[in-house]
């Protein structure tokens, strides 16, 4: 560590001089902020490889977290706080003649995730780190992630993400432990004296190159690592018969379709080749991460396999690396000639499993013939593991072959990844309360009716750090003046808040720090949409992927409801109010594509209209990221938090608005339950059907949404105008809606929620309006976030999953 800010000033002048080649001053921002993060990335490597000697000198157990996404945000700011180094960084800065905010700007957000899952990984490998235990996450390095977000007219557009064309200086390349990856091929069966062997003839092998990130932990103590891994190709073949023939794209074709298998998260599978392009990222990055970790522990333990559950733990986040047991096993049997029934016990005794939602996309399945074609000798195992459970499979249950049906993983033609992941876990678990039930009650029910040992609930949790005391450093400031800076460390402290609930300067210190927060959200607003947000008005916020069930459909009918009645009753007031819409939708996801085109159309209307008087504005505010959420968290009053009950396995958004000050109003589905148990009642607004209604709803078909529609004039006109032209003038009408919600039954009970909702809404506005009663509620809230901080979940991970010592 820096021992003062002149030798800080010393490596920063020097690393400069590498980077741009001239001295600091001569250097452009762009390479100064880059000169500055590969600085603070050297330190943080320095205290890694201290990690690695005690780690080993200890022979402490390791967890390793595959995901298909690590949503880390901006690490400057982050780590310079993790490291205690904020203040001697800036004053060094200022003796330069440079501000260290101006710095943080340059930074761009890494594209390595999308939502939830992406953010959730990397608040836990924040926690790891900052908790000392040992951890390494393994991902993917994608080029240009999902997409950039543009609005055009009111639509959508995706441009590429290009994040890292000027390269990315918190990486580092380490082609020492790069790992070759096989596709394709035959296997070929041989006898030797030992019995029979399989080689793997493969047609196509790539490279998979890993990048190492640091994960800095609070306090500097322990920094492990985030691999992640790019492909490329083993070699060039560069056809040069092709370029002389003008077939230049040809010539490349190779490379190309090499490194389109990390170019993009989430390829559009709908077709044959997007199903094995994503089949390719998830056995890359499977294969690698395996090689990878048996490489270490061979380095470390030679042959003494009985040792490895003792020592690895092997965590798979949804089914995207459900390949982890199989590959494990081919492994372990092909490479290591360990016998089936020892390389199972260690596979079983390493893997655990986290399902993340109920939805489809996460329990994926495969065509047996494109996986067999794609990775044969990985099929051979996944097709051994489902026989010798069909063979063991126990046939005293009452209507056993409906369970066998239900749980085998090869069915119908299907590979199926969610089977194939409890199967070979010793751990499965939800990430929230009544996610876990619908899991043993629903959608694992058959699992769970088997094994019901294996099943636990481990509720999601945020990094309070960042989320917190990053991003709202006024609120931050007076918290600690309160408590102490206890809960930096120790989230659960903030439970002290609420004996400072009750104090008056407390609470009007903390609207100020409110007001703060909207003005500086306000003004982002501005530069980037042109709309003014009132800092005054009540900023109403809904942020998340844009998804039916996430009902941003229902937010935006309020406002349309609202808009009506202050154009038919001149004598209907309300407190001015900003509705803000952020997120972004799947490509090809249509309904959820004109849902954002309806805030627009609705936008265009609205903030235009006089007659509105500003007692409405609706905002969307583009390309959702970890950095613009960092501005929107701490300047929320009301956070909406509406989906299906049911449907939402946990949701972390609602978390950090809660941490922030920011009421809830949602229905009871996923982490909701556990807040409103949290916070009591009186301190969030709770609306709609519960999940064991939706439920009764979807099995008896009772629900007629015609009906709802027909007999409330309000919602009907709301309805109606989607068709009519109201909301036209900037992209056209909304049919697709229409037909969703009148044709197809209201999938996601938009219209049967629309009255208790709007009732809600209504209750917290003129809840609002008592500055004293709101300012109990926000602090209170705070008051009882700990709970959610991800440090809580991961400690129980620790106990419970993967017996981890610090």
């Amino acid at each position: 560590m820096f021992k003062n800010k002149y030798e800080f000033i010393e490596a920063l002048t020097e690393t400069a001089r590498s980077v741009c080649g001239k001295e600091y001053e001569e250097c452009s921002p762009e390479d100064k902020y880059y000169a500055l993060a590969r600085v603070i990335a050297a330190e943080a490597g320095d205290i890694h490889a201290a990690c690695l000697k005690k780690e080993k000198a200890k022979e402490k157990k390791k967890v390793y977290y595959f995901s298909m996404e690590f949503l880390i945000g901006k690490l400057l700011e982050n780590y310079l706080m993790n490291l205690g180094l904020t203040d001697m960084v800036r004053d060094a800065l200022k003796m330069m003649g440079e501000d260290l905010e101006s710095f943080y700007a340059l930074e761009q957000d890494p594209g390595l995730g999308n939502g939830g899952l992406g953010r959730l990984a990397a608040c836990f490998a924040d926690s790891l780190a900052s908790l000392d235990y040992a951890a390494c996450g393994q991902g993917i390095r994608y080029r240009f992630g999902l997409f950039k977000q543009r609005i055009e007219n009111g639509v959508q557009v995706e441009d590429p993400d290009n994040w890292l064309e000027n390269g990315y200086p918190w990486e580092t390349r380490h082609p020492e432990d790069s790992v070759i990856v096989r596709f394709g091929g035959s296997v070929e069966r041989q006898y030797g004296e030992d019995g029979p062997r399989f080689r793997w003839n493969e047609a196509e092998r790539i490279v998979a190159m890993p990048y190492d990130v640091p994960i800095v932990g609070y306090g500097g103590e322990t920094v492990n690592t985030l691999r992640l891994w790019s492909a490329e190709p083993c070699e060039e073949n560069f056809d040069m018969d092709a370029f002389n023939r003008g077939d230049y794209a040809g010539a490349i074709k190779h490379r190309a379709d090499v490194e389109a298998i990390t170019s993009i998260l989430y390829p559009n599978d709908s077709a044959s080749p997007g199903k094995v392009l994503r089949l390719k990222q998830e056995y890359m990055f499977v294969c690698a991460g395996l090689a990878d970790i048996i490489k270490n522990f061979k380095r470390d333990h030679a042959d003494d396999w009985d040792r490895f559950p003792e020592l690895v733990a092997i965590h798979t986040n949804d089914t995207h690396p459900a390949l982890c047991a199989p590959e494990l096993l081919r492994v372990l049997i092909d490479e290591e000639g360990l016998d089936w029934d020892q390389a199972w016990s260690i596979v079983t005794r390493s893997v655990s499993y986290t399902n993340h939602t109920i939805l489809p996309e996460a329990s994926e399945t495969w065509p047996i013939d494109t996986f067999r074609a794609l990775l044969p000798r990985v099929y051979d195992f996944v097709e051994e593991i489902d026989r010798r459970y069909r063979e063991s499979f126990p046939k005293t249950f009452d209507r056993w072959q409906d369970l066998l049906r239900s749980t085998a993983i090869l069915w119908d033609g299907q590979v199926r990844m969610a089977n194939l992941s409890v199967i070979a876990s010793h751990s499965v678990n939800g990430v929230a309360e009544l996610h876990t039930e619908i899991l043993k009650n629903s959608v694992l029910k058959g699992f769970y009716t088997l094994t019901p040992e294996k099943f636990n609930n481990k509720t999601n949790g945020i990094a309070h750090r960042r989320f917190l005391a990053q991003a709202n450093p006024s609120y931050r400031e007076l918290i600690t003046e309160a408590i102490g800076d206890g809960w930096l460390r120790n989230a659960s402290q903030l439970v002290w808040l609420k004996e400072t609930a009750k104090d008056p300067a407390f609470l009007e210190k903390a609207a100020a720090s409110k007001r703060t927060n909207k003005v500086n959200l306000a003004r982002y607003i501005r530069e980037t949409t042109g709309i003014e947000a009132d800092p005054d008005s009540i900023f109403d916020v809904q942020v998340k992927r844009f998804h039916g069930y996430k009902r941003q459909l229902l937010n935006i009918f309020k406002v349309m409801d609202l808009y009506n009645h202050i154009l038919e009753d001149e004598n209907f007031t309300m407190h001015p109010s900003t509705f803000i819409f952020s997120g972004k939708a799947a490509q090809g996801y249509d309904f959820a594509k004109d849902v954002i085109r309806l805030i627009h159309g609705v936008a265009d209307v609205v903030n235009s209209d006089p007659k509105v008087k500003d007692r409405i504005r609706v905002v969307f505010i583009p390309n959702f990221s970890v950095s613009n959420a960092q501005l929107i968290y701490p300047a929320a009053d009301i956070s909406e938090q509406i989906s299906t009950a049911g449907m939402e396995a946990s949701g972390t958004g609602n978390m950090k608005f809660m941490m922030n000050g920011a009421v809830t109003l949602g229905t009871l589905d996923g982490a909701n339950v556990e807040i409103s148990e949290q916070v009591g009642m009186d301190n969030i607004k709770i609306f709609g059907l519960r999940s064991e209604e939706v439920d009764r709803f979807r099995q008896d078909g009772s629900y007629l949404s015609w009906d709802t529609y027909s007999n409330d004039p309000r919602l009907k006109k709301v309805v109606d105008q989607l068709v009519d032209g109201t909301y036209a003038r900037l992209s056209g009408g909304f049919n697709l809606i229409y037909d969703s919600l009148m044709r197809n039954n209201d999938e996601f009970f938009v219209l049967k929620d629309f009255s208790s909702y709007t009732g809600a809404w209504n209750e917290l506005e003129a809840l609002y309006q008592n500055k004293e009663t709101w300012g109990k509620m926000s602090v209170y809230n705070t008051a009882c976030s700990g709970f959610f901080s991800s440090d809580r979940t991961i400690e129980e991970y620790a106990s419970d999953i993967w017996d981890l010592k610090k």
